[in-house]
């Protein structure tokens, strides 16, 4: 996709994937401008200082102002929706918070899109939306339908909206990798469960995913990447190797294992090569499938507990290395 012609706007623009996203847009995509949207006026004039490309430009708000966003998106082509409340015990001690901001604030997104008449919108979602066990989970799965119904609003010609969905990013604020690397020096590391295990990838991997999506989406689609799994047994080896591994038992809104695909995904879900494609379940959401994408078996699953999946611990190992090291850490 070019961009040397278009505006990007970045909702949550100040968060991890929000910064990672902007320097890969300005060192490889060069588009003719760049909108930080996000709501702390501290960490956008940290990042003015850190950034420095003629077309960038900040605008603070809120995705819950749905009057903001219309001013905000106007003369947008695309927008990456990477604003989210996503702390789960804190989520689950405010749940109106979540809703207003994961639900309410998706809706907002949409419904100024359309009005504005922005090209292409691309929301972030995760693993806790498939079969949700938490609050976070739950409003993320609300979103991921608001946006594959969104695209109905738009007519052929109009915008087009669709999702990524993908696991833990290596590094990331609220980890377990920055935890793991803190409590090596203790000699010990806490483990909630001995089999659990998790789908990870990079910074650089979730944003070729959404460049891919931009690219190929034809409105309603959820894009999933394809990426190793690891259990904590091994992640906390490959970190901490010789520790003690305390077993402490899985936390609330925690499930053992995650999943990306679900058997009743599977029917609908075509290989794409680098990545999965769901493709929506309603008539109305008439798609074109490429003739080269592969169509999976009805009960396909894609879960992080499917040994096949999973990396070794010397790969883990390079991986944690390499890259958590330089992961941006701020939130939204």
């Amino acid at each position: 996709m070019d961009f040397s012609n278009l505006t990007v706007l970045v909702t949550g623009g100040t968060g991890s994937f929000g910064k990672a996203f902007t320097r890969w847009m300005i060192d490889k995509c060069r588009p003719k401008k760049i909108i930080i949207f996000s709501r702390d006026e501290l960490k956008q004039s940290e990042m003015a200082k850190e950034f420095h490309y003629e077309g960038l430009r900040y605008f603070i708000g809120d995705v819950r102002d749905r009057d903001r966003l219309f001013r905000a998106f106007k003369g947008v082509d695309v927008v990456v929706h990477a604003a989210a409340l996503k702390q789960v015990p804190t989520l689950e001690y405010n749940p109106f918070e979540a809703v207003l901001t994961n639900v309410i604030g998706a809706e907002n997104i949409i419904s100024a899109a359309l009005d504005q008449g922005v090209k292409k919108v691309v929301a972030l979602s995760t693993d806790k939306a498939v079969n949700p066990v938490n609050l976070y989970g739950a409003t993320k799965l609300c979103a991921e339908k608001l946006f594959s119904a969104a695209s109905a609003y738009s007519g052929l010609e109009g915008t087009r909206f669709c999702t990524v969905r993908y696991g833990n990013v290596i590094g990331s604020r609220g980890s377990v990798i920055p935890l793991f690397k803190a409590q090596r020096q203790t000699g010990t590391i806490t483990i909630t469960h001995p089999e659990m295990s998790r789908f990870w990838l990079t910074l650089d991997q979730a944003i070729e995913l959404v460049l891919k999506a931009l690219d190929e989406t034809q409105g309603s689609e959820i894009f999933v990447p394809k990426v190793p799994t690891m259990t904590l047994m091994d992640l906390a080896e490959s970190i901490a190797p010789g520790c003690e591994q305390k077993i402490i038992g899985i936390r609330p809104g925690e499930k053992l294992h995650e999943v990306l695909i679900t058997e009743d995904e599977g029917h609908r879900t075509y290989d794409a090569g680098s990545h999965y494609v769901i493709y929506p379940a309603f008539e109305f959401q008439v798609h074109v499938i490429p003739k080269h994408f592969k169509r999976l078996p009805d009960q396909f699953r894609y879960s992080s507990d499917n040994p096949a999946n999973r990396m070794t611990i010397e790969e883990l190992r390079a991986i944690v290395n390499e890259k958590s090291e330089s992961i941006v850490t701020e939130t939204v």
